[in-house]
């Protein structure tokens, strides 16, 4: 691979930006300063008025293979992903089979070995996500699977959850949970409030979400094992959140980029793009997610990137299955909406260097991720213009699947070049492979 320079961009690190170049060699960076030249063969990329930043790492997409690769496929999902500017991504395993045993997920991991971006894999907590009996965790958590999920359910049965953080803590690995009590969500279709009420629509009382972190959070203070809690929604999950990590419980939470940015008020259109699991929340709810995340209560930022087949989303919004995009527009979307209040290495701290710790696949845990833009890191990096905008179009994503709800929006900063591993990806917002 030829030696490649990244040129005047604005250098990200702890203590701010700096402009400079960036040299990689292989899969690693080689130098960074001011005026470096190219050497003899290499290729140059041109950072002006961007910056250069650790590639972004999502916690939470789902690629659909096996089982739905009409929706989408691990090659179409990671660039997808590359062109959002991920390096890496974790891939849920509410598949068909599911992710539960050892066969599958070496099959995913191999396929990812092909892909745009490092495919990182979580394993079901349950066999058949069914929530009756635990997967072997140690077994999958022998091919390095750190994180664990039954993603789309949670699990609904706390005797069984409490068996599960045992035989994590004594892994070493992460679970992760859907927090949903399916008793107080059952039929719901958008979340229960005004807007449910005036479009005859069944909703998702908040209490669904709220019920099921309680008791996750007090199973975690008994068994002290660490837990992960995806795409939290309400603002009274954050208020429990607050308070657990104020005892020091070892707890993580993500949020996702259609929960800081969309309400319930857009399902008065009836369109099924925005049906989401766990549902779009009123502004109350937004506004608390935002403030969680600009005063750091949030740890990451994460996709959920659910892709559909268009004629399942277009059925009548009751049959139509939850879920929408997220990869391609996350960043955007979140710096359109969140750069009053968060500086961009703030940001991006929620999309690459935070994530990529709680996956362990930073560099402080063997991965490659999340490092700083420094010689001797590796080189998975990408290069965002935070005053470019464009307006998302459907046709040119590169998802199988068309179901984004920002379709015909106008967003604020974009991605220039994503490198992974040395090589690059994304060129001037163009996959390359």
């Amino acid at each position: 691979m030829p030696e490649l320079l990244i040129k005047g961009g604005r250098l990200l690190s702890g203590t701010g930006q700096a402009r400079g170049d960036v040299l990689v060699s292989g899969d690693s960076i080689l130098a960074v300063g001011e005026g470096l030249e190219a050497p003899l063969g290499a290729r140059v990329l041109e950072a002006d008025g961007a910056v250069v930043a650790p590639g972004l790492v999502d916690l939470h997409a789902h690629l659909r293979q096996p089982g739905s690769e009409v929706a989408e496929t691990i090659e179409t999902g990671s660039r997808a992903a590359a062109v959002g500017g991920y390096t890496a991504v974790v891939a849920m395993p509410n598949t068909e089979p599911a992710i539960d045993e050892v066969s599958v997920a070496r099959d995913v991991l191999a396929l990812g070995r092909q892909a745009c971006c490092e495919v990182s894999v979580a394993g079901a907590i349950t066999i058949g996500r069914k929530g009756e009996r635990l997967a072997p965790l140690g077994q999958l958590a022998g091919l390095g699977i750190h994180l664990f999920t039954d993603d789309g359910r949670g699990v609904q049965d706390a005797s069984l959850m409490r068996r599960a953080l045992e035989y994590a803590s004594d892994l070493g690995v992460v679970l992760a949970e859907h927090c949903e009590d399916e008793s107080l969500s059952a039929g719901g279709q958008m979340h229960e409030g005004a807007w449910s009420s005036r479009l005859g629509i069944p909703g998702q009382s908040r209490l669904s979400e709220e019920v099921m972190l309680g008791r996750d959070l007090a199973l975690v203070r008994s068994v002290g094992a660490p837990m992960h809690f995806l795409h939290l929604s309400t603002a009274g999950s954050l208020e429990a959140l607050r308070r657990a990590k104020s005892e020091g419980l070892p707890v993580t939470a993500e949020v996702t980029p259609h929960h800081l940015t969309l309400t319930d008020a857009e399902v008065a259109s009836y369109d099924s793009v925005y049906k989401v699991n766990p549902p779009l929340r009123e502004a109350s709810d937004v506004e608390a997610l935002r403030q969680g995340l600009a005063d750091g209560l949030v740890d990451a930022v994460a996709t959920d990137h659910a892709p559909h087949q268009a004629e399942t989303k277009e059925r009548p919004f009751d049959e139509a299955p939850f879920g929408m995009l997220g990869l391609e527009t996350a960043l955007s979307v979140c710096w359109t909406a969140l750069s009053d209040r968060l500086s961009l290495a703030e940001l991006l701290a929620a999309f690459s260097t935070r994530p990529a710790r709680i996956a362990r696949l930073d560099v402080a845990s063997g991965g490659r991720q999340g490092g700083a833009v420094a010689a001797g890191q590796p080189a998975n990096l990408v290069v965002f213009d935070p005053e470019a905008s464009y307006e998302v179009e459907r046709a040119r994503l590169c998802s199988l699947s068309r179901n984004t709800p920002f379709a015909g929006r106008k967003l604020r900063g974009r991605v220039r070049h994503t490198i992974y591993e040395g090589e690059p990806v994304v060129i001037d917002g163009e996959a390359r492979r």
